[in-house]
């Protein structure tokens, strides 16, 4: 192969990563921010919430159209699993990530938006325990000190009595249950991505973008299903009208409020496929903790938020811990090229 066409595809490999980080901080910041703003403009609705994480999901559809559909390194020949057995995957994954939304949407409720976002890059942690299990990846010391770091992060978050005190918006007594609920979904929301790669390398072994793309679409379907039924099981159908009507910001920004949500966590959506499809989909957890120093600054120009003294020590020990998590990746991934570039270049040498 022409060293100049290796080169192209090494840059187009690192655009693609470069653009889908881009879609999932972009996504994933506008979600968190506007849903803290439905919340605070007199909207209540946990399940409406909920809903909006994944309603978006016909727009993934596009990509699948537009882009190839080429394959990842691991992909075989081996005949497709069984319809039945896909489907009870996607039933089982979109169940767990309803679950995973609705405590998520508690959590954003009870929570001031910087605190939250803080407490939610706890999920590298459980990201690394999940992967050691589940993924076979192998508990290094920068991981295991990535661990500890995000583990006191979320622990500092946990005692600090003036962050409950944080907004008026928020409901008195409901600070714990939304640290509980909030870290309890970022240990979900690893477990889920660690069963996703789990599903591509031992299920169907293989990654191709359209695999990756259905596993996306079907697993929200049924998560908005479910969000559907828990919208009218728990009467909360009910009150949407009252919502509509008074609205902080008027009706007008009552529909905004909810279409960007949906349509900004389905543009994070994309940037999760992209990332399992070009890295993995532990990578893209490790990711989506980027938007920690970003959503708390937005949070106190918007929101008025405090970040005292507890929150930076615990914004800045989390960062230490994603920088710690992200070098281990960055080792692995040169390691991992060397060894490639080694097998080429013995291979090369064996040909007469």
């Amino acid at each position: 192969m022409p060293p100049t066409s290796s080169k192209f595809k090494q840059w187009r490999w690192w655009l693609l990563v470069f653009l889908n980080i881009l879609f999932l901080l972009v996504g994933q910041t506008a979600a968190t921010l506007l849903g803290r703003f439905y919340y605070d403009q007199g909207g209540n609705s946990k399940w409406l919430s909920t809903l909006v994480q994944t309603a978006a999901f016909p727009l993934l559809l596009l990509p699948l159209i537009i882009l190839p559909n080429t394959s990842s390194s691991f992909s075989t020949t081996d005949p497709r699993p069984s319809t039945a057995k896909l489907t009870l995957i996607y039933i089982a994954l979109g169940l767990i990530t309803a679950a995973d939304n609705l405590m998520y949407s508690y959590g954003l409720l009870y929570l001031p938006v910087s605190t939250y976002s803080l407490i939610c890059a706890s999920q590298l942690a459980f990201n690394a325990i999940f992967a050691f299990f589940l993924n076979s990846q192998g508990f290094t010391p920068l991981i295991l000190n990535s661990v500890v770091l995000l583990s006191f992060s979320s622990a500092l978050l946990g005692v600090d009595e003036e962050s409950s005190s944080d907004s008026t918006d928020i409901p008195g007594g409901k600070y714990m249950l939304g640290f509980i609920l909030t870290l309890g979904a970022s240990a979900t929301y690893s477990l889920i991505l660690s069963l996703m790669q789990l599903t591509f390398e031992k299920v169907i072994k293989k990654e191709t973008f359209t695999v990756v793309l259905e596993m996306q679409l079907y697993t929200s379907f049924v998560a908005s299903c479910a969000s559907v039924i828990g919208l009218f099981a728990s009467g909360e159908w009910n009150k949407l009208d009252g919502e509509y009507d008074e609205f902080g910001k008027g009706k007008a920004s009552y529909v905004m409020t909810v279409v960007g949500v949906a349509l900004a966590w389905q543009v994070a959506s994309v940037g999760v496929v992209g990332l399992i499809f070009v890295v993995s989909s532990l990578f893209s957890n490790a990711i989506s903790t980027l938007a920690l120093p970003v959503v708390p600054v937005f949070a106190v120009i918007f929101f008025g938020d405090k970040l005292n003294g507890v929150k930076v020590m615990a914004m800045l020990i989390a960062i230490w811990g994603f920088l710690s998590y992200l070098y281990q990746n960055y080792v692995d991934d040169s390691k991992a090229r060397r060894s490639l570039k080694d097998a080429r270049d013995i291979s090369d040498t064996s040909v007469p």
